[in-house]
């Protein structure tokens, strides 16, 4: 037992905690990655059902291969792995980083890591962690309650004091680490008494706890009848939130002497620092009246004890201890799970943490769940710790939860590791686990070159020469002079200032005094570009328009970059104009001209901004509203409010759709949804290419979607926004061309989705708002105009008959290998639009309405507006003759083609 009258954490290390604030009359508790919800009676966590589950047949099928190992201090590891699984007869892939720390190193250390300040209750990411407390890798950490005010489930230590106790919930295992650096995995209960001047003791029933419903004893309400103490690591005023049956007598101890005693309410305050205030409830606020006094003295006694061994533990002689959830690995196997997994199934990132058989190395473990990544199972995540080598092992706070960040050799600060399942975005969290380093500065080791691995053709960039020591640690080395040189043309350099000249490969070579470092930058061509994609891709066809046109770039592989304007060439069509600064500004229209073009052309990449007398219809701005707007709901319990309103921020003055929800009383998938005029909707008369709209965002991490009923009958969901991760106004633009809706359309209601799946991970409050939707319809915009009608070419015959009138061409259709060939020009004459041939790269550039089509002769890949596609087949020469494949061609350009196979004859129909 531990006695410490004053409770002084002055010796807390940082610590971290984080989720959603929720309704003031319900209460939601995140526990193994999932909510359960409760009016709130008294308490705070509901209990939760125990169902000890026997681990599923692990997948015979699992298999992963290390493809990275990377220091990040000594004694410290990143290792990558990539696996691979078959999940009902599919094959699934993905990555997992494991950070790998030798407890025999002296140099390194892990500890947690808690909100801000090293305080409960303040919630931070896990990256925001490291770099307060200097941790050169970390991981998040413990389940909390999302209602409450950040504390964690499960028990914490730091740097030896204890900061939370565990909470009597079963089957909740915790990862700890003695003072001699052996590592363990237990269940730990707690145990403590406050002792009276006069005595006389009382039980305590935890430290720092938020309201929560025990387990297997005798209290359904943690707080009733119960006492607890609370440190000035909790910085909330509330002693716990929501608890709103167990009405506290709070007594305030500084110095181990009572200063004073609040009977039947909760002393105005957060605590002192350096003090503790002792919170009961009934029978023990009951002692506090009997037996304590102003002026007196109250000591107190604590320890946790292992449920396996039952032995007594002093906290003090703990380095650390982080809370988990089920057990994974024991004994180097996979385990039965010591409490129901069913909440937090599925296919998700996980974090996990365990160490090896012989105590040496901890293995701190998170698998991603991204564009790269599919995520695992718990079966499949037991499967990868026992193939790396994890003895025992548990499973931490997982799903939209899990980051890791670590140091890049030679560099400062940490990185995130990986895309979270919200894309860059982390969670604020309640704590993490750092991994520290305490070596001296050691010889230079290494150096390396720090800087980006890919640029486009004009685009320059700063390169450093970084060094680490014998600890891998980084080393300054501002003071040597570094000569540097390239290998080649694709990139000059001068004085660590890089510059793209043309697309390839070169090796950049840092030398500073006798050592040297070599790093390879790839110039990326229009060949390994997918996309190029203006800021804007519409606009009003319109003297004095002034529209932001920033570029990006998408390699091939999925990188964004943006294009520098040095890289660019640009061409208009149809007006006079310019580009400066991202900004394009037409001058002047060409008579007769009702559909312009802004061409943008990266080294034979094009894309182009669509530029037309109607543009974007506007379709709805909330200024004038006739028709009734209104809330509805799926679920039981879910509320909210639907209505025009005045708009904030950049809005301010205009009137907007406002869609408030709560979510805090519903289960399951629930929606609120703000429904426009009843159940009829409002139409979108013509066929729409692009749907835009400006949004309120509420950074909710929820799912926004529109939804729509076609033409045909068929219900149409439109994603907006798969997360909702912003706070202000943000204009969307989606693209509607790949969802098949029959115009005309309604448009019946817009809506916030949070899915059942990791929906602990997502606000169930919130506002979000609507303005300016518009929609681009061709057919009331660009391709106002256009020729209508039918023509039809014969194979052979050089004739073409448009309309029911018949015209010589000199060059008939050709028809090789199954595909009807061209050439362009006739098919333009008969329906519209412009083609341009290009001898030198041999393309050809087609214009029609709301399309720019860019083809290659002998290429079947092709480029529309902007974005990179693939044919069956490509354009051919012929004896001097550019000829097109007719049906590719004419069904990007909107045009309906027949064949006959009889007559040898080809239809096109607009």
């Amino acid at each position: 037992m531990k006695s410490n009258g004053s409770w002084n954490q002055s010796q807390q290390k940082s610590t971290k905690l984080v989720k959603h604030a929720v309704a003031k009359k319900w209460i939601v508790a995140s526990l193994a990655g999932v909510i359960w919800i409760m009016p709130v009676i008294g308490e705070g966590l509901p209990l939760i059902s125990l169902n000890t589950t026997s681990i599923a047949e692990a997948a015979t099928s699992f298999s992963a291969t290390k493809i990275s190992e990377d220091i990040i201090t000594s004694g410290a590891t990143k290792l990558k792995y990539k696996y691979s699984v078959t999940r009902s007869g599919s094959k699934a892939t993905g990555l997992a980083d494991v950070i790998r720390v030798d407890l025999n190193n002296p140099y390194v250390s892990i500890d947690v890591m808690t909100g801000k300040n090293g305080k409960l209750t303040t919630r931070q990411s896990t990256g925001g962690m490291a770099k307060e407390t200097e941790a050169v890798a970390a991981v998040n950490g413990d389940y909390f309650n999302t209602s409450g005010e950040g504390a964690p489930i499960g028990g914490e230590v730091s740097g030896g004091t204890l900061v939370s106790t565990p909470s009597q919930l079963d089957g909740l295992y915790a990862f700890a680490l003695t003072a001699d650096r052996k590592p363990m995995i237990d269940e730990f209960s707690f145990e403590g008494t406050v002792t009276a001047e006069d005595g006389s003791q009382l039980a305590l029933a935890g430290v720092n706890k938020g309201a929560y419903n025990p387990e297997g004893g005798t209290s359904t309400y943690s707080h009733v009848n119960a006492a607890y103490i609370y440190t000035d690591a909790w910085t909330a005023a509330d002693r716990p939130k929501n608890a709103s049956m167990a009405t506290p007598t709070e007594v305030l101890v500084e110095n181990g002497v009572i200063t004073q005693i609040s009977q039947g309410a909760a002393l105005p305050m957060a605590v002192p620092a350096g003090a503790y205030i002792l919170r009961t409830h009934g029978t023990a606020a009951q002692f506090v009246a009997s037996h304590l006094a102003v002026g007196q003295k109250l000591t107190t006694a604590y320890s946790l004890r292992s449920e396996t061994t039952g032995q007594a533990i002093d906290p003090g002689t703990l380095q650390m201890m982080i809370g988990g959830h089920t057990i994974l690995v024991s004994n180097g196997k996979a385990t039965s799970f010591s409490r129901s997994v069913s909440s937090i199934g599925g296919y998700r990132a996980r974090t996990a943490l365990g160490y090896s058989q012989d105590g040496r190395y901890v293995y701190i473990i998170a698998v991603e769940k991204n564009d790269d990544s599919s995520g695992m199972s718990l079966t499949e995540l037991q499967s990868f710790m026992t193939s790396i080598g994890v003895y025992k092992g548990l499973n931490l706070d997982g799903g939209g939860s899990t980051t890791m960040v670590d140091r890049p050799l030679a560099e400062t600060q940490t990185v995130l590791s990986f895309d979270t399942e919200y894309g860059t975005e982390q969670r604020s969290v309640v704590n993490g686990l750092g991994v520290y380093t305490n070596a001296p500065q050691g010889q230079v080791k290494g150096i390396k070159i720090s800087g980006s691995s890919v640029l486009l053709i004009g685009q320059s960039a700063t390169y450093s020469l970084k060094g680490y020591d014998t600890y891998y640690n980084p080393i300054d080395l501002s003071t040597g002079n570094t000569s540097w040189k390239s290998s080649n043309g694709s990139v000059s350099v001068s004085g660590g200032v890089a510059s793209a000249v043309k697309a390839g490969t070169a090796t950049l070579t840092a030398a500073s005094g006798s050592a040297s470092a070599t790093t390879k930058v790839t110039v990326l061509g229009g060949d390994d570009l997918s996309s190029l994609q203006p800021g804007t891709a519409t606009g009003a066809l319109k003297a004095g328009t002034t529209l932001s046109v920033p570029v990006t770039a998408v390699s091939r592989s999925g990188a964004s970059i943006s294009v520098p304007a040095s890289s660019l060439k640009w061409e208009f069509v149809g007006f006079q104009g310019s580009v400066q600064d991202g900004k394009l500004t037409i001058n002047s229209v060409n008579p007769g001209v009702t559909t312009g073009y802004a061409i943008a052309r990266y080294d034979g990449f094009t894309t182009a901004v669509v530029l037309t007398t109607a543009a974007a219809t506007a379709w709805e701005d909330f200024e004038n509203v006739s028709y009734p707007v209104a809330f509805t709901t799926n679920a039981q319990g879910v509320q909210g409010t639907a209505q025009i309103t005045a708009g904030t921020g950049d809005h301010a003055g205009s009137k907007v759709l406002s869609l408030s929800y709560d979510m805090t009383a519903g289960s399951g998938k629930m929606y609120a949804y703000a429904q426009l005029n009843g159940t009829t909707g409002r139409t979108v008369p013509a066929a729409a290419t692009t749907m835009s709209v400006d949004v309120l965002g509420d950074k909710s991490l929820n799912w926004l979607r529109a939804e729509f009923t076609d033409a045909g009958g068929s219900t149409v969901y439109v994603d907006l926004a798969k997360t909702i991760d912003w706070t202000g106004w943000k204009t969307i633009n989606v693209d509607l061309s790949g969802y098949g809706i029959k115009f005309p359309a309604v448009l019946k209601r817009v809506y916030v989705v949070n899915v059942e799946e990791g929906q602990d991970e997502r606000a169930k409050t919130g506002t979000v708002a609507f303005d300016n939707i518009s929609f681009v319809m061709p057919s009331l915009s660009s391709e106002v105009g256009l020729p209508t009608g039918t023509a039809s070419m014969t194979i052979g015959q050089k004739s073409l008959t448009v309309n029911g009138v018949k015209k010589t061409i000199d060059s008939a259709p050709l028809n090789q290998n199954g595909t009807t060939y061209v050439p362009i020009k006739y098919v333009l004459d008969a329906f519209g639009g412009s083609a341009t041939w290009n001898s030198v790269t041999k393309n050809i550039m087609v214009l029609r309405g709301s399309k720019a089509l860019e083809l290659t002769v002998n290429k079947k890949e092709f480029i529309l507006n902007g974005k990179r596609q693939s044919a069956e087949v490509a354009p051919i020469l012929l004896q001097g003759r550019t000829l097109v494949p007719l049906r590719l061609v004419s069904e990007q350009l909107g045009l309906t083609v027949k064949w006959e196979q009889k007559t040898k004859t080809v239809t096109i129909e607009s």
